[in-house]
């Protein structure tokens, strides 16, 4: 019967922080004991609703205020209300959409080439010493060397038409992709390797099945790097002797000092980058559903 009071004691003892008390034959809590304490879970916390979108909000309120209480010059910062004017305007002229799609299409042409180029070389590279002798130096020398420095050399190789734009895009694509593919690849659990040996599995289901879904997380990482080059790219292309697109508008609008149609640009290149980002970031959740991360 000792024992088995000993037990108990030691029991409650432990759950309610060592503070009991004896009642008669029996054992009870004191007053206000909660018993354990909840232990507090590490990591950002649980998910905000529509959390990402808080600083943005936070800007325009900010240019919102300062434009309606006169802080903000208008020849500095057009008003918001003057910009989304300026806004309806160009689409009633179909400027807007006219410039829209000829960058969209610079853009997403470049974006494809560069993929495509830059996954087939980390493939390559990442899964042969010969490949990765041959090709890591290259890129990592263009790695270096700024994509915007090679513009006056691509002008002299290709001109100032859409061949020019596109490369360079493709070519500040093209460098992200490789270094995070390439990186997931060589980071492959030597283990599933020695399994797949084991299984005596063929380089093509070795490829499919474990290589590409291991370099997965990698690739979705660099593409989200590749996206937001992709747009700071277009931006200055556009403005070196072009005709059309965005950035043409938004330099031909500096020259006459139209600051809301500068704006009007800038708001367009700002909800392409956030969309396309958002598209990634959505594509990657679908695509590694499994992992748990703290993002989960």
């Amino acid at each position: 019967m000792a024992t088995t009071w000993d037990a108990d004691e030691a029991k409650l003892s432990r759950s309610s922080g060592g503070r009991i008390v004896r009642a008669g034959s029996r054992l009870v809590k004191p007053a206000g004991s909660t018993g354990p304490r909840a232990r507090r879970r590490l990591g950002p916390g649980p998910a905000i609703p529509l959390g990402l979108q808080i600083g943005p909000a936070l800007l325009v309120l900010t240019w919102v205020v300062g434009s309606a209480l006169g802080w903000i010059d208008p020849r500095i910062l057009s008003a918001p209300w003057t910009v989304v004017e300026a806004f309806a305007r160009l689409i009633e002229q179909g400027r807007l959409q006219d410039n829209f799609v000829t960058s969209a299409t610079r853009a997403l042409l470049g974006l494809s080439i560069g993929l495509l180029i830059g996954t087939v070389l980390a493939v390559v590279a990442g899964l042969s010493r010969i490949g990765e002798a041959l090709i890591d130096g290259p890129v990592q020398i263009k790695r270096a060397i700024p994509t915007l420095a090679l513009i006056p050399l691509l002008i002299l190789w290709f001109g100032i038409g859409e061949s020019m734009k596109v490369t360079t895009i493709a070519l500040a694509v093209l460098v992200p992709i490789y270094i995070h593919t390439h990186n997931a690849l060589r980071s492959i659990d030597s283990r599933y390797v020695e399994l797949a040996e084991t299984l005596r599995m063929s380089q093509k289901d070795f490829i499919l099945q474990v290589v590409l879904p291991g370099a997965l997380p990698g690739f979705l990482l660099g593409l989200r790097f590749a996206v937001t080059l992709c747009w700071v790219s277009l931006v200055v292309v556009e403005q070196i002797n072009a005709t059309s697109g965005l950035g043409y508008m938004i330099d031909l609008a500096r020259n006459y000092g139209q600051t809301d149609v500068i704006l009007v640009g800038l708001v367009v290149y700002v909800l392409l980058g956030l969309v396309s980002d958002g598209l990634v970031r959505l594509l990657e959740r679908r695509a590694l559903s499994w992992r748990r991360t703290l993002a989960n």
